[in-house]
C-alpha cells in the first residue's frame, strides 16, 4: 500500500527459470553456462530447415516436480505449441512453448517472513503469512543471448533451446516487499528440488513484472504496466518502489497511465518507456506439428514424486523442533541445503545443538563461506561445544580455539592442549585465587556487602587476570559469593 494510504498496488510476476538439465530442451546439445559463445549448437537449436525437435524427458520431469512442490495440479496431458514472433535471438522465428495445455496449473508460494527485506521483517506485512497464488507453470525453450557493444551486437546461441519454465503468479502481490519475499521463497523451493541453480546474475532466473495502482477499496484493476527482464531480487524491489510511486503521482494529477512496457535503469533509479501496448500481441499460437502430446500419467508423474525433497517450510519446522534453533536460524539453514547438511552432521554428536548453530552461522561462515569445500570436519563443532559445556574451556577461550581451528583444522581437544587453555576447575585452586582477590580489593568487598552487587565484577576480573584467563567463571562466581556472604 502506498504511504498516503489512499492507493494500493496490484502486482503479478512472470518468473522465467532455466532448468538444471544435462542437455537442451529439444536437442542433445550440452546445457552448460559460461562456455565459449556458440559452441554448444546444432541444426535443431539453430532452427535450420529440416531439423526436428525431440522433447527432453528430464526437463518435463523437473517441471512436474516443481509443480508438485508448489501444490499445482499436474495436467494428465500437456501439449507444446508454436509461439510466432520475430526476434533476432530466436533463429526459428517461433518459440516452442505451451499455451492452452500447460504442465502445471494453480498452486502457490508461501512467503517466508525472513525472506522479506531485513528492515521490514518485524512488521505485520512480513508476519502475515500470506500465500501468493500461481496461475500456471509452463515449459518452453529459451532464446539466445544478445550482447550489445559500442559499434556492434553479437549473439551467443549456447542459450538458445535451454529448457525454461515460466512461473506465472496471480495478481495477489501488493507491495515491493512482498515481491521481494516471493522471489526469495520461490528460489528456496527451486533449490531444494535441485531443479535449477536459479542464479539471477547468470540469467538462470529472470523476472517480468506487471504492476498497476488503484484506489484502496476499488475492485477493478488499474492500467497495467510491464517491467521487463529484471535481473536481481533487489532490483525488482527498487523498480517496483519507483514505478508504484510514479503511477500514484500521475493518477493524483489526473493523468492517464499508458498501457506500455518499461525498462528499469538501476543506475538512474527510474523506469523508461520501451514500447506501448495499444494492441495485444498476435502470437498466433498453434499446436506444434512435430511434437506429440505429453502423457504425464504414464510414468512421468510417478518418477517426479520419487524426487520430492523435504520442502523449506517442513525443514524449518524440523530444525526448530529437533535441533532447538531459532526460526531465523532455521530459515537461513533451509535456504542452503549444503550448509544445512553440514550443520546437521555437526550437531549430531552433541546435545548442545543450538550452540553449534551459533558457531556455524555467526563465525564459521565468516571465514569458511563454502561448507562443501571446507577442510574443517563438522564433528569438530560438536567437540568444541562439549568442551565449553563441560567446563574444560570458557567462552573466551573457545573463541581462541575456534580461530586456531579455522587456520589449522585439528581436533579442538588437541588444540586446547596445544594452546595451553585447559580451564582451571579445581575448587581449592580457585578458592586461593578468590582469597587473594578479596584481600587485594577491600573497597570492592565493602561495596558488595553494602548492596552494590556489580562490585563483584572487579573481583572476578582479578581472578581471571591471576589465572591467565583459565579460571572457570561459573565456579568463581559461586566461590566469591559464598566467601563474601560468610
Amino acid at each position: 500500500m502506498s504511504s498516503s494510504g489512499t492507493w494500493e498496488a496490484v502486482i503479478g510476476l512472470e518468473v522465467h527459470v532455466q532448468l538444471r538439465t544435462q542437455t537442451k530442451m529439444f536437442c542433445g546439445c550440452i546445457n552448460h553456462y559460461g562456455d565459449a559463445p556458440t559452441t554448444h549448437v546444432c541444426p535443431v537449436c539453430l532452427g535450420l530447415p529440416g531439423s526436428l525437435p525431440v522433447p527432453n524427458e528430464e526437463a518435463i520431469r523437473k517441471t512436474i516436480l516443481t509443480g508438485l512442490m508448489l501444490g499445482c495440479k499436474i495436467a494428465p496431458v500437456a501439449r507444446f505449441d508454436r509461439k510466432n514472433y520475430f526476434y533476432p535471438d530466436m533463429p526459428k522465428n517461433y518459440q516452442i512453448s505451451q499455451f492452452d495445455d500447460p504442465l502445471c496449473a494453480g498452486g502457490g508460494v508461501g512467503l517466508d517472513p525472513f525472506l522479506f527485506p531485513k528492515e521490514i521483517q518485524d512488521t505485520d506485512e512480513a508476519k502475515a503469512g500470506r500465500t501468493i497464488r500461481l496461475t500456471r507453470i509452463h515449459l518452453e525453450e529459451d532464446v539466445a543471448k544478445s550482447f550489445h557493444f559500442e559499434d556492434r551486437s553479437g549473439i551467443d546461441f549456447n542459450r538458445a533451446g535451454t529448457p525454461l519454465m515460466e512461473i506465472v503468479s496471480e495478481a495477489d502481490l501488493r507491495t515491493p516487499g512482498e515481491a521481494f519475499a516471493f522471489l526469495g521463497s520461490l528460489r528456496q523451493v527451486l533449490l531444494s528440488g535441485n531443479v535449477s541453480d536459479a542464479d539471477m546474475e547468470k540469467g538462470q532466473m529472470r523476472c517480468d513484472v506487471n504492476v498497476s495502482v488503484r484506489p484502496v477499496g476499488q475492485k477493478e484493476f488499474g492500467t497495467k504496466v510491464e517491467l521487463k527482464n529484471l535481473n536481481s531480487i533487489s532490483g525488482v524491489r527498487r523498480a517496483l518502489t519507483y514505478e508504484i510511486a510514479r503511477q500514484i503521482a500521475a493518477c493524483g494529477k489526473g493523468e492517464a497511465i499508458a498501457h506500455e512496457t518499461r525498462r528499469w535503469d538501476d543506475e538512474a533509479g527510474a523506469t523508461f518507456t520501451m514500447r506501448t501496448k495499444e494492441k495485444a500481441h498476435d502470437y498466433r499460437y498453434f499446436p506444434d506439428p512435430d511434437l506429440l502430446p505429453v502423457r504425464t500419467d504414464q510414468g512421468l508423474m510417478e518418477a517426479a514424486r520419487t524426487e520430492l525433497p523435504e520442502l523449506p517450510a517442513a525443514l524449518q519446522a524440523r530444525l526448530a523442533k529437533d535441533f532447538g534453533v531459532t526460526a531465523y536460524q532455521a530459515s537461513v539453514l533451509a535456504s542452503d541445503r549444503v550448509l544445512c547438511g553440514y550443520y546437521e552432521k555437526a550437531a549430531a554428536g552433541t546435545t548442545h545443538k543450538a550452540v553449534v548453530a551459533n558457531w556455524i552461522l555467526n563465525d564459521f561462515l565468516a571465514t569458511q563461506p563454502d561448507p562443501a569445500t571446507t577442510p574443517v570436519q563438522p564433528g569438530f563443532f560438536a567437540e568444541l561445544a562439549d568442551l565449553v559445556a563441560g567446563g574444560t574451556i570458557n567462552s573466551a577461550q573457545a573463541k581462541k580455539v575456534f580461530a586456531e581451528l579455522m587456520a589449522n583444522p585439528t581436533s579442538p581437544k588437541a588444540l586446547v592442549k596445544k594452546l595451553g587453555l585447559e580451564q582451571i576447575s579445581d575448587s581449592s585452586a580457585l578458592g586461593t585465587y578468590c582469597d587473594e582477590a578479596i584481600a587485594a580489593n577491600p573497597r570492592s568487598v565493602e561495596d558488595y556487602r553494602a548492596g552494590k552487587t556489580n562490585a563483584i565484577n572487579a573481583l572476578k576480573g582479578f581472578v581471571m587476570k591471576k589465572s591467565q584467563g583459565k579460571a572457570n567463571p561459573v565456579q568463581i562466581d559461586e566461590i566469591l559469593k559464598a566467601k563474601l556472604s560468610a
